[in-house]
């Protein structure tokens, strides 16, 4: 699958099935976070892949997060603020969206997850105290929800026009 396709079919998913995903698989997408562009080629980043049941229940206690002790993963990425104090959380950001779209082309689902207190996961995953934990991702096989059609409803995207969102030269010129 090519990276247009991988973007195409990537959506959010809130409910997964309890089956695992194989270590291998895990460390193949991890890979490609390895492979990710940082800021001076820093690479300020680490990442917790988190399939403990007790520990992901314990991620989920925030308020938006219900759905990650559920999740077969939690991926949890963190950035290292004294290496990179001006970019670590761009860095691990880009880093994660490839594990977004590599797990994508591979058939599983993710969801980013930005509410958590970040001293309690810290606290339970022994984050150093230079590291900041930029976000989570669940991560597992989706399960599918369909439409009226019989559709996957993943399917149907609304999104803005092109001209509402792409300017030239400057703010909301459209042409040269």
């Amino acid at each position: 699958m090519d990276v247009f396709e991988a973007i195409k079919i990537r959506r959010s998913s809130r409910e997964y099935s309890p089956k695992p995903v194989p270590k291998k698989l895990l460390l193949k997408i991890a890979e490609v976070a390895q492979l990710a562009p940082s800021a001076s080629n820093i690479q300020p980043w680490h990442f917790i892949f988190v399939t403990d049941r007790d520990k992901r229940k314990q991620l989920s206690e925030s308020k938006w997060a219900g759905f990650l002790a559920e999740s077969p993963v939690v991926v949890v990425g963190c950035g290292d603020q004294k290496a990179s104090p001006g970019w670590y959380r761009v860095d691990v950001t880009i880093a994660l969206e490839h594990i977004v779209l590599a797990a994508a082309s591979k058939g599983l689902g993710t969801c980013w997850v930005g509410s958590f207190e970040e001293d309690k996961v810290k606290q339970l995953l022994k984050i150093p105290e230079d590291y900041r934990v930029v976000a989570l991702l669940a991560l597992g096989y989706p399960l599918e929800k369909l439409d009226s059609s019989g559709k996957p409803g993943h399917l149907i995207h609304k999104r803005k026009k092109l001209d509402q969102i792409v300017s030239y030269e400057e703010f909301g010129k459209q042409s040269g």
